[in-house]
């Protein structure tokens, strides 16, 4: 759940948001929100990209986990993404996207947003929880921490980028000196 910079409003205005199932009517606003939420240059190391497929997937997979928090205008305040995954006798609960708009931050939208998943999760059956999280996104962290997820454990990935290997170089070469003969055996039209 990364925080973004800009203006923060007066955390003791009450703003008030009622959580739902996401509609089709709300991908592209909780794309667009996504967007101006998750971005690489906050997290850019962030495994996991945010992308049109990440709403469009979940929302056709777990609509159930699909929430927004939507404000009196018919604003999208937030959203919270999830997803069930099963493992032998193990029933698992992934919150695996949560975002607030940085307008509405600090009114305790994503506190509605996380209770209203648990408890949903809660009535199918899921025991055990997981989020993850940049670990440089201490707000997020404490959050999390505070609605009572514990047991925090790195987990490490490593990125490479092939467009400086020297394969990928040697490929490109390859593929450029490939149509320069495909276009060099065209016949020329009349």
């Amino acid at each position: 759940m990364p925080v973004s910079p800009g203006s923060r409003p007066d955390p003791h205005s009450v703003t008030a948001v009622a959580v739902r199932e996401m509609t089709i009517d709300d991908v592209a606003p909780v794309y667009h929100l996504g967007e101006l939420v998750f971005t690489s240059d906050l997290y850019p190391t962030l495994y996991r990209t945010w992308d049109e497929w990440e709403v469009i997937g979940h929302y056709n997979t777990d609509p159930e986990y699909c929430l927004v928090a939507e404000a009196e205008a018919g604003a999208i305040a937030g959203f919270v993404l999830g997803t069930v995954i099963s493992k032998a006798t193990w029933v698992y609960g992934y919150i695996i996207w949560l975002a607030v708009s940085p307008q509405f931050q600090r009114r305790g939208i994503a506190d509605k947003l996380v209770d209203k998943i648990v408890e949903r999760m809660i009535e199918e059956g899921v025991r055990f929880m997981l989020v993850d999280t940049d670990p440089a996104n201490t707000p997020a962290i404490k959050f999390f921490q505070r609605k009572g997820f514990g047991s925090p454990r790195r987990h490490v990935y490593l990125s490479m980028n092939l467009s400086k290997h020297e394969i990928y170089g040697r490929l490109i070469s390859y593929e450029r000196d490939k149509a320069e003969r495909v276009k060099q055996r065209r016949p020329k039209r009349p």
